[in-house]
């Protein structure tokens, strides 16, 4: 797959809740990682999404964005906490974040209260995982009500984070370049 350039996710224009968790000091990092709120998808994946947001609405849900496009240079920070693949990609390799085509969200109700999930977005233990079978019946319910409108939006999920899904074929697309990225960032500025 060709690279292309990103598209911003805003909260006016895709309906969703915006709150990138790398831009603050309360992740798993207990860094700020990110020097902005920005949002960006490449453009399939923005495609997706939009898809995912008027699913969720029709169950009466709507969409919370934690992360999406993770520059290398985020990356390679989460990867210096935690190298452990499964959880953080290595950043030699590359991330699916740093190809656009990731996102990490969860489902909020019509109060906008996130759904109980069971274990808070980054949780880096076997009770993230997808199909973990020792949580609450209301917490695996709500797990599958994301699973589903994810899937019926054409992204796949990654089994150890239930808050992590991606496009189909992820490492198919090219990597995106810091200088895309810092020209996506003064669009948005």
């Amino acid at each position: 797959m060709s690279p292309a350039p990103l598209v911003q996710i805003r909260e006016a224009t895709h309906d969703v809740v915006i709150d990138m968790m790398y831009a603050r000091p309360d992740n798993f990092t207990g860094q700020v990682i990110y020097g902005h709120s920005f949002c960006f998808l490449h453009p399939e994946a923005e495609a997706c999404l939009r898809r995912a947001v008027a699913g969720a609405r029709g169950f009466g849900y709507k969409l919370k964005i934690f992360d999406a496009f993770r520059p290398h240079e985020a990356q390679e920070a989460l990867w210096a906490v935690l190298p452990v693949p499964g959880y953080v990609a290595d950043p030699a390799k590359g991330s699916n974040h740093t190809r656009g085509v990731a996102v990490d969200l969860t489902l909020l109700d019509a109060n906008g209260q996130e759904l109980d999930m069971g274990t808070p977005v980054d949780t880096m233990t076997a009770a993230s995982h997808h199909f973990y079978a020792d949580l609450p019946a209301a917490v695996q319910l709500n797990r599958m009500k994301l699973l589903t409108i994810m899937l019926e939006a054409g992204f796949v999920h990654h089994p150890m984070e239930w808050w992590h899904y991606q496009l189909p074929e992820a490492k198919e697309f090219e990597l995106v370049s810091s200088a895309v990225f810092a020209g996506c960032l003064d669009a948005a500025a």
